[in-house]
């Protein structure tokens, strides 16, 4: 199971490592993994989320990463606190209400940079960043990871899929 990790990883990264060059931001944007459905309007990760939050600090480890950003809800905070703790990066606050002051600010930042939000600030902030439509996301939709690379000014969005290692398919010998 360990190899199917390691080379699902590599494809991954490989795939990534072709859109940074040159790049002056690189842009991943998530939403929060599953929640809770304990009724409250601020749940905390489900079982099957922190896995996914796990999952996610794995894939996004060789990324370089050098800041995360995350609304101030337990699930957003959760997602991102794996990534977090392995890297060593802490974890700022954002308004997601305020989505367009928020990209006209990352976009004159540099490095590699995740932000955590939920299925109606995701992908309008993928939006936004780009310059590109961006589908709506379902409320049932966990495994989209958006990244955005800014090079000269110019936009290149990328989607890619986070599955938890339980459901990637083994890759038979």
């Amino acid at each position: 199971m360990k190899m199917v990790k390691n080379i699902f990883l590599l494809i991954l990264f490989s795939a990534l490592s072709m859109s940074l060059a040159n790049a002056d931001g690189t842009f991943y944007l998530v939403r929060h993994a599953e929640k809770q459905d304990d009724g409250t309007k601020d749940p905390h990760l489900s079982d099957q989320g922190q896995k996914r939050a796990e999952f996610l600090a794995q894939q996004l480890s060789l990324a370089n990463i050098t800041k995360i950003y995350s609304t101030e809800y337990h699930r957003t905070q959760e997602t991102a606190k794996p990534l977090s703790d392995l890297l060593g990066v802490p974890v700022e606050p954002y308004n997601p209400e305020n989505l367009e002051e928020f990209a006209e600010t990352l976009k004159t930042e540099t490095g590699s940079i995740v932000i955590v939000g939920h299925s109606n600030t995701t992908p309008s902030l993928a939006a936004l960043l780009s310059g590109k439509e961006v589908d709506d996301m379902d409320e049932s939709e966990y495994e989209n990871l958006y990244q955005v690379v800014l090079i000269d000014g110019k936009a290149q969005l990328n989607r890619f899929k986070i599955f938890p290692i339980a459901t990637v398919p083994a890759i038979e010998q």
